[in-house]
């Protein structure tokens, strides 16, 4: 931390070191040293004269890559790639005559980018299941307590507080269907050549295209990624790193989102999210409990959902077979939204965990709207006694009017007491009017909304996804620092 440099605060703050090592130089030159081996093996397979000491070689140096000696090659050639072919040759000198055969940088780069992607998309998918296991623990616990459910952030009629949660379990959840889709669908771009045409290999097997073909499928096997580009330019097409992008604004949407509604229920006082032992809300006002995560999830949440256009700018603005000015671009756009959404995912993991729920406060604001609430049923059972129903209309509009304004000044609402004692309501007794005050009658279908949404949808759609993909341990939670 003594780095004069500046450092991002995704990697000294937010992320999580796992993410952080899939984006770190080491394992990514490790990926590039695997897609240089999965290319010498395959082509060895097929016939081509690369002794199996030159394999073994490669090998046994995928993981200790010297980012100083490279870093002294690239200042010389100006290329990155080359500079790493030479640093691997010097490591692996029995492979040197071999490395890169009829091979092109983006080979190297694209390939390896995929499968750094694929393993960050597995963190995110896994962190996303946690986040969902967290919430719908949350619905479950509270899928009976009533509370009020606003229109325009205005007192409308009642829902349940784990139903309310339910809607955020569904974004997550559409994420969780979109983050599945990339996962099922992500293509290698393959060993394409210099332009897409496939061209120095065809040269390396003498014209056999069957071979070209087996070549690239022993390559995508041994990555471990089934699917490839049908037909490329020099790179794959930009438009993946799009619609990857698409999914992480997605993750960061849906997050905003439970945040931004939990900084509202933590204003009224009836949601909050934790609150350490010796955490300090304000240096000024030691009384403040502050939604810090909440607001930190909008603010990185506003960062990745900003970097969705610049892949989208980035896909559209390629020429022809590929130019350069996707490079610098992706090296910051790429990890930085991966990075991003993890920090994201782990705030909201922390703040489901451990959801408080002012159960008091929540009553209370009911209680104070149920007189609005009930004026629906007292209106059918005035009618049913006789009375008009569009004088009665008329005389709960009014009423309810001048409660409203009581309230406003800080009274208490009385729309109950103006409605027994105005004659319209004569012909109903008072105590079936005021049979009709308790909260769960009118929360409509929301417990059994719940338990249907959790049964039908939620649960068999996470153990599909769950079985479908190789994931990280459940549970691996860095510290947050917050």
């Amino acid at each position: 931390m003594n780095d004069a440099h500046w450092q991002s605060p995704l990697s000294t703050r937010y992320a999580s070191p796992a993410m952080q090592r899939l984006w770190g130089e080491p394992h990514r030159i490790g990926q590039w040293r695997r897609v240089w081996l999965a290319l010498a093996e395959a082509e060895q397979e097929l016939g081509v004269a690369i002794p199996s000491a030159a394999l073994d070689a490669m090998r046994a140096h995928l993981d200790d890559a010297d980012l100083d000696t490279a870093a002294a090659f690239e200042k010389r050639f100006r290329h990155d790639v080359m500079a790493h072919v030479h640093a691997f040759g010097e490591q692996a000198a029995a492979a040197r005559p071999y490395l890169h055969l009829g091979a092109t940088s983006a080979f190297v780069t694209d390939n390896a980018d995929v499968l750094v992607m694929r393993d960050a998309l597995a963190l995110v998918l896994r962190r996303t299941l946690d986040l969902i296991a967290a919430l719908r623990s949350f619905a479950e616990r509270q899928a009976r307590v009533p509370c009020l459910a606003y229109t325009h952030f205005q007192p409308a009629q009642l829902t349940t507080v784990g139903k309310r949660a339910t809607l955020w379990l569904q974004d997550f959840a559409l994420d969780v269907e979109a983050i599945d889709h990339r996962l099922t669908t992500l293509r290698l771009r393959g060993c394409k050549g210099t332009t897409g045409t496939q061209a120095s290999f065809l040269e390396l097997f003498g014209g056999d295209h069957h071979k070209v073909r087996e070549l690239e499928r022993r390559i995508a096997a041994k990555l471990g990624v089934t699917r490839v580009f049908a037909v490329t330019g020099q790179t794959y097409p930009r438009k993946a790193d799009a619609q990857i992008l698409d999914v992480l604004s997605g993750v960061a949407q849906s997050a905003a989102k439970f945040g931004v509604d939990l900084r509202l229920l933590q204003h009224e006082g009836e949601l909050l999210e934790p609150f350490e032992s010796e955490q300090i809300g304000s240096s000024a006002m030691a009384y403040k409990r502050n939604p810090m995560r909440a607001e930190r999830i909008g603010a990185l949440s506003r960062h990745v959902i900003s970097l969705q256009a610049n892949g989208a700018h980035t896909a559209a603005a390629q020429w022809l077979e590929r130019s350069l000015d996707d490079s610098a671009n992706r090296r910051l756009t790429l990890p930085e939204a991966f990075l991003a959404v993890d920090a994201i995912l782990l705030l909201a993991g922390n703040i489901a965990s451990g959801l408080e729920v002012r159960a008091g406060v929540v009553a209370r604001h009911v209680t104070e709207q149920m007189p609005f609430m009930v004026t629906e049923r007292w209106l059918m059972l005035a009618v049913q006694a006789g009375g008009d129903r569009q004088t009665l209309h008329e005389v709960i509009r009014r009423h309810s009017l001048a409660a409203a304004d009581a309230v406003a000044r800080g009274e208490p609402n009385d729309l109950l007491d103006r409605l027994i004692h105005d004659g319209a309501f004569d012909g109903v007794r008072q105590a079936r009017l005021e049979a009709q005050l308790d909260p769960v009658g009118y929360v409509g279908r929301a417990p059994e909304q719940i338990g249907e949404f959790l049964s039908e949808y939620l649960d068999p759609l996470v153990a599909a996804v769950g079985a479908s993909h190789p994931l990280p341990e459940p549970g691996e939670i860095a510290e947050l620092q917050v």
